[in-house]
């Protein structure tokens, strides 16, 4: 079972996920926080799988509650899926470099949010080729790195770097593939072995790490060059 919380400052909407969530067959709710205060000591307390996060909360925003929940160790195993009703680029951006694996808006149909459940309980991260667009336009404006990351791409081979500029692109494993002529299963081991050799946590984090090691150009999401 998929453990889930709840964060969201308000009660209605957090009761109508709470049902959504109960009646899949494959997810439980482990509780519900209405403040980012309480969704952080929350998630301590019962280490959820997902947490659904909110992003304009009391007391603390979804975004510092997200940051706090994946930079503590005993937490950082939790996955983040932000729900807003704010489709912004400073919601995308600061969501993904807080650490968050997914971004969804809450007018997604109930059938896609649970998909998005599944997906980053998964450990892949969950970014349209749009949201990715976006982001990485982000950086082209805000190119100074909240936190540390890889800048080089060292021990990373030619086929994986290919691989890492398409998934920065918002390609599926699916749409890899296709796209490389490769079976999933091979796609699934060039993603875990970057997710490995970069020390990621998700597919979100890589779409960061394409562009900080300059693999994708600003602006845009072509290839600027394989180091």
């Amino acid at each position: 079972m998929i453990r889930v919380l709840i964060a969201d400052d308000q009660a209605l909407l957090r009761g109508s996920f709470r049902l959504l969530v109960d009646l899949a067959p494959d997810c439980t709710t482990v509780g519900e926080a209405g403040t980012g205060v309480e969704a952080v000591a929350l998630t301590a307390e019962h280490r959820p799988d997902v947490v659904l996060m909110d992003v304009r909360m009391p007391q603390m925003d979804g975004i510092e509650a997200t940051r706090r929940i994946c930079a503590d160790p005993a937490t950082a195993a939790t996955r983040v899926l932000i729900l807003t009703t704010f489709d912004l680029d400073e919601y995308v951006y600061g969501a993904i470099r807080a650490g968050a694996s997914g971004f969804l808006l809450k007018d997604t149909p109930p059938a896609e949010l649970l998909t998005g459940i599944q997906v980053v309980a998964a450990g892949e991260g969950l970014l349209a080729p749009t949201v990715t667009r976006r982001l990485i336009d982000e950086f082209a404006r805000r190119p100074e790195p909240a936190r540390p990351l890889p800048r080089r791409l060292d021990g990373v081979t030619e086929r994986e770097r290919e691989v890492l500029a398409l998934i920065a692109r918002g390609l599926s494993n699916a749409e890899l593939a296709a796209h490389l002529n490769l079976s999933l299963a091979t796609v699934k081991t060039h993603v875990g072995r970057l997710l490995t050799k970069l020390a990621v946590r998700d597919r979100a984090q890589l779409v960061i790490v394409a562009y900080e090691t300059g693999l994708v150009g600003p602006g845009g999401l072509g290839p600027v060059g394989l180091r």
